[in-house]
């Protein structure tokens, strides 16, 4: 409560809402790599966006007594839900799964691409145009994540002397999941803010993980998953990420993404959130043990940089 008030007093309390989102994140990205790892994207999902879910109805019990967000409209239910099932139950399970196979560190940087997304989700269903400058922002981010997903490998025999083979750095696979889940968040930002209006932000991200959390218990009721949660919740080290990924993703981070689209313009706060991928590079190095190349870090800055110039 106390962060929320002294938020209402600064004059782009949205904007700052959108750095504290990017600071949640970065500490969600690190700790649901590392549960990821452990349990696996799919059991990941359904136990973290449940805890999330269990500790934005006590917020909402203590915070406007009541427990369920039972005052929204069908406007809200239905775009939110739908918002939701974009952005958690496709978009997180992607990324989740590319933590796993190309760490956080790189799919994050590949989800630089969900500004424009959004910018193109505004663009087909409310008409926003895409100027010349967008454009240029688009290509400079893209030249940023190619810096990074793909090398040059050196010459070698015959071909002294001549440039080597260009290649993905990364295996494939991952980087198509992290481009999904960067389509998943742009367009559920959109539809996000499409459905909350003047609605309140901690209950519109509890409609949203509401709606998450049972396309997950669905798809867990189809392959039969359940039987399986048991040996997932005594992994006590997974769990120990998981419930803090959660507080800071699901429960706050989202919450706080919410607070920002509702107060600024759409972009300006996903441009603002986007910073995970540089805000990332020393807690991966400090705790993470990773070594990046110059060009990673190169290619993080300027992806970021096209993202700004896209917006603002």
């Amino acid at each position: 409560m106390f962060i929320i008030k002294q938020i209402e007093l600064v004059a782009h309390y949205g904007e700052l809402a959108a750095l504290i989102t990017a600071v949640f994140w970065t500490i969600t990205a690190l700790s649901f790599e590392s549960a990821s790892k452990q349990i696996g994207s799919l059991h990941l999902n359904l136990l973290r966006l449940g805890l999330a879910l269990i500790l934005l109805t006590a917020f909402s019990w203590i915070r406007r007594d009541m427990p369920l967000p039972m005052d929204a409209g069908t406007h809200q239910w239905t775009w939110l839900s739908i918002s939701g099932i974009i952005g958690f139950v496709i978009g997180d399970f992607c990324l989740f799964q590319a933590f796993i196979m190309i760490g956080a560190r790189v799919a994050m940087l590949l989800m630089t691409l969900a500004p424009p997304m959004a910018a193109l989700t505004g663009w087909y269903f409310y008409g926003d145009a895409i100027d010349f400058k967008g454009m240029l922002g688009m290509m400079v981010t893209i030249l940023g994540i190619a810096l990074v997903i793909f090398v040059r490998t050196p010459s070698s025999g015959l071909d002294q002397g001549k440039a080597g083979r260009v290649k993905l750095a990364h295996p494939l696979k991952g980087i198509i999941l992290a481009l999904v889940a960067a389509m998943g968040q742009g367009i559920g930002l959109v539809l996000s803010k499409h459905g909350m209006q003047s609605y309140d932000p901690f209950s519109s991200s509890q409609i949203r993980v509401f709606a998450g959390f049972l396309g997950f218990a669905l798809i867990f009721a189809i392959l039969g998953k359940f039987r399986e949660l048991p040996t997932s919740i005594r992994n006590k080290k997974a769990m120990i990420w998981l419930s803090v990924g959660s507080f800071f993703g699901p429960f706050l981070g989202v919450s706080f993404s919410m607070i920002a689209v509702q107060h600024t313009n759409a972009g300006i706060a996903q441009t603002i959130m986007s910073l995970v991928p540089v805000m990332i590079i020393p807690p991966s190095i400090i705790f993470g043990k990773e070594k990046p190349k110059f060009r990673e870090i190169l290619g993080a800055i300027i992806a970021v940089a096209g993202v700004s110039l896209f917006f603002l």
